[in-house]
C-alpha cells in the first residue's frame, strides 16, 4: 500500500496534564505519542487542524502513515485516539511504528456493496441487518486493506454472512478465526422486517411500479 498520508509532527519534552492543555488552548496543537519498533517511544505534538482534516478520510484510520517529527520521517499506523467526549474533538492519538518484515494487528472498515442488487431483498421482501462495521485483521504493513469489501449481492432470505465468509486481500487474516470456530460471528444478515409475513413480502418485492 502507498503512503498517502504525511503527518507533521514535533518532538515535545513538557509533559504531563497542564502542559498538554496549554498545547490544546494556546497553540492549537494535540500531544501525542510514537512508539514500537526498537526506537523508544517518543513524545509529540501535531497540529489540531492538520490532524482533523485527516481524520475526515476513513483511510486515515487503517493506512499506512508517514509522521515527519522534526524533519524526521517515520512510518506508523494511528494506534489510538482520544476525543473530547462532549465536543468530539482529538485531545490525544497515540501512532505505532511499523516496518515491513513484521505483522500488525488493525481495526478494518467493512464496505458494504450491492445491497440495492441483494436476492433476498429485492426478490423475496427481506431487509439487511449488520452486525459489524469493522474487523480486526492481522497482515504485514504493505498488505493492510484501506476496507473489506462484504458483496451483498447473492445473500439470499434468512441467510447469514459470517467472518469465514468475507472475501480477504492476499496476505490478510481475521484475528478472530485464529481463535477457534466459536469466533466465526457474523457480519450481516437478511431477515423478514418484523410484523411482515413472507407472503405480503414476496408481494412487494415482485410489485410492478404503476403508471400514471
Amino acid at each position: 500500500m502507498s503512503n498517502e498520508f504525511l503527518l507533521n509532527a514535533e518532538d515535545r519534552s513538557d509533559v504531563g496534564k497542564g502542559a498538554s492543555r496549554r498545547l490544546r488552548r494556546l497553540e492549537a496543537r494535540i500531544p501525542g505519542i510514537i512508539y514500537g519498533g526498537k526506537s523508544a517511544p517518543q513524545m509529540i505534538t501535531v497540529e489540531l487542524r492538520e490532524l482533523v482534516k485527516a481524520l475526515e478520510n476513513e483511510a486515515f484510520y487503517s493506512h499506512i502513515l508517514t509522521l515527519s517529527v522534526d524533519g524526521k520521517k517515520q512510518q506508523a499506523v494511528l494506534r489510538d485516539l482520544q476525543r473530547h467526549p462532549a465536543k468530539g474533538t482529538p485531545m490525544h492519538c497515540d501512532f505505532l511504528r511499523v516496518d515491513k518484515t513484521h505483522k500488525i494487528t488493525m481495526q478494518v472498515p467493512l464496505h458494504f456493496t450491492n445491497e440495492d442488487k441483494c436476492a433476498g431483498v429485492k426478490q423475496q421482501g427481506g431487509k439487511i441487518t449488520h452486525s459489524a462495521s469493522e474487523v480486526e485483521v492481522s497482515c504485514l504493513p504493505q498488505n493492510l486493506p484501506e476496507f473489506i469489501e462484504v458483496d451483498m449481492t447473492n445473500v439470499a432470505l434468512d441467510q447469514v454472512v459470517h467472518l469465514s465468509d468475507l472475501a480477504l486481500p492476499k496476505g490478510v487474516e481475521l484475528l478472530a478465526l485464529t481463535h477457534g470456530e466459536e469466533h466465526n460471528l457474523p457480519v450481516a444478515s437478511v431477515h423478514m422486517p418484523k410484523g411482515t409475513t413472507a407472503d405480503e413480502a414476496e408481494d412487494d418485492a415482485e410489485e410492478e411500479p404503476k403508471e400514471d
